[in-house]
């Protein structure tokens, strides 16, 4: 190829191609107005002019902008492009459309719905203290104060004794009756004494169909009036009084207070009354049978006490360090079988003057957690330790190492509680920490009692939770009721057999966790308390 043939090519790809037809520009600025400036045409050779002064230069900046302004506006859509106009206008078609189906105040009805605050009824919230006022602290350098010369202590010699930390207790004796969250000198309410004396041996019809059961269940129901901060600390234990005309309930929480509500009362906080018998945890709570004026409470402290409404004082029962638990031994309620942390029991009868007890046996256990005497063979007794449950005959117990009667296996972690069945006593119910809830046969008594069900549920312990427990319906052989830890709240009701029968759940009142639980002996009524010292009661 010549050399003249090869420059001509190299001009050909230089050459910008020509292109065919008008050049394409978007529709914004096709409908743009053009804007032109007044003095545009004598401000093409300014490049030969002299430079202005500053104030020239800001006149002519200003009537620039007003004359782009004039420009914009002298159009009625303000020099927009046909996309944005119809943007625009649905924009004001949607406002108009939200504003006729009311859409912000459903907005503000459903915040109100899934948040809405919790019952303010029973204890009043106790106000902070006004804090005092300090002077500012000031160095010793600026106070011109000479620093003293401090010289170290003695080294210690031997070794260091550990001192344990006690919480003080209450002195001995009985205590009176005087509400908490009342003036000082106040009387205990007549109605209260005029309740509890009320005859409650009169019981309705027990051990309905399961389909008549199901259908009292639902018919239960929880409202705003029917929960209240009852205790100012976590629930450890709560029970329902026998009387039948009126709901009246006692609760326990950490720091030894006991708390007396009635459902619809006018005494105290909305029907509340708080008192004071221990100093640490209230771990057992149940009223006397023959005797219902009664109320036995047991805690941390190594103090049992009765609160005897008619002599409106907190009598002592039987008074020992490390007490856990304790259940009535007889029928008349005088008798009592209590467990301690170490694995002893103790029969105390109340009859007996003084506060000891009548004799003390030592089970073959490491820690004692849990007792249940059966209904109506007094003389068997169901004991839960860490991961042993076994059945003791207190004819039979020794002062070391007694045997037991029955054995119920299967358990891996730490148990919770055991109770027999409250008609019969033909069944064991146990709530273990590995997640399951065990019913046990002891129609027999034999050696090993044969496990007829394990229901799965997550027990998992929270340091700030009570741990859960499944509990019988008085009323009822063979349901019973637990917490859950689901996160829709919820208390739930199984038969024996596993099946779940009905669960209880309010999304405006319910929204904690329920730790304990408890059926009313005669009534359809069901009570749940929590961490923060509430109890909500649900109800036909």
């Amino acid at each position: 190829m010549t050399t003249k043939r090869v420059l001509v090519l190299k001009l050909q790809r230089m050459t910008p191609p020509v292109l065919d037809g008008p050049v394409r520009r978007s529709a914004r600025r096709k409908a743009m107005v053009p804007i032109r400036f007044k003095d545009s045409s004598e401000s093409v050779n300014t490049h030969s002019k002299k430079r202005k002064t500053t104030p020239d230069i800001k006149n002519k900046s200003q009537r620039n902008r007003e004359d782009i302004k004039e420009d914009c506006t002298s159009d009625g859509d303000g020099g927009l492009s046909a996309y944005e106009l119809e943007r625009l206008e649905n924009i004001r078609r949607n406002q108009a459309f939200l504003s006729s189906m009311n859409i912000l105040q459903a907005m503000e009805e459903l915040k109100q719905f899934t948040h809405p605050k919790p019952s303010q009824r029973g204890l009043m919230r106790s106000h902070a203290a006004v804090k005092e006022v300090l002077p500012a602290r000031k160095s010793l350098r600026l106070q011109n104060i000479v620093a003293e010369t401090l010289t170290p202590p003695p080294k210690p010699s031997g070794k260091l004794k550990y001192t344990p930390y006690l919480l003080p207790k209450h002195p001995a004796g009985p205590l009176p009756m005087n509400p908490v969250n009342m003036e000082q000198g106040s009387k205990l309410p007549s109605q209260l004494l005029e309740l509890c004396s009320e005859d409650s041996t009169t019981e309705r019809k027990m051990d309905l169909k399961l389909n008549e059961y199901c259908s009292a269940l639902k018919n239960m129901r929880i409202t705003e009036d029917t929960a209240a901060k009852v205790v100012k600390d976590r629930i450890f234990s709560a029970a329902f009084h026998p009387c039948a005309s009126s709901l009246l309930m006692a609760t326990g929480d950490k720091g030894g207070h006991l708390g007396l509500w009635k459902l619809g009362g006018d005494w105290g906080d909305d029907g509340v009354l708080l008192f004071r018998p221990h100093t640490r945890p209230v771990s057992c709570l149940a009223f006397s049978r023959a005797q219902p004026t009664h109320l036995l409470s047991l805690s941390y402290d190594g103090s049992l006490r009765c609160m005897d409404v008619e002599k409106a004082v907190f009598d002592e029962v039987f008074i020992e360090d490390d007490l856990r638990t304790f259940d009535f031994l007889s029928h008349d309620c005088s008798t009592l079988l209590v467990g301690n942390w170490n694995g002893e029991v103790a029969i105390v009868d109340r009859r007996t003057p003084g506060n000891s007890h009548e004799s003390l046996y030592s089970l073959d256990l490491k820690t004692l957690l849990c007792v249940s005497v059966h209904p109506l063979q007094k003389q068997y007794f169901v004991v839960a330790e860490s991961s042993v449950v076994s059945i003791y005959d207190s004819r039979c117990l020794k002062k070391n190492r007694s045997e037991a009667v029955s054995t119920l296996q299967g358990h891996s972690l730490s148990i919770s509680s055991a109770y027999f069945s409250p008609r019969t006593g033909n069944r064991v119910l146990t709530t273990c920490l590995d997640n399951h809830i065990r019913i046990y046969d002891t129609s027999a008594m034999t050696a090993e009692s044969p496990l007829l069900t394990s229901i799965r549920r997550n027990m998992r312990d929270f340091s700030v939770l009570s741990k859960l427990s499944a509990v019988w319906d008085p009323k009822q052989e063979d349901c019973f009721v637990v917490g859950s830890l689901s996160n829709t709240r919820r208390v739930e009701v199984f038969h024996e057999s596993g099946r779940l029968l009905h669960y209880f759940k309010d999304y405006e009142n319910l929204k904690t966790v329920q730790s304990v639980t408890a059926f009313h002996p005669t009534r359809n009524a069901l009570l749940g308390g929590n961490s923060a010292g509430r109890l909500h009661v649900f109800t036909d």
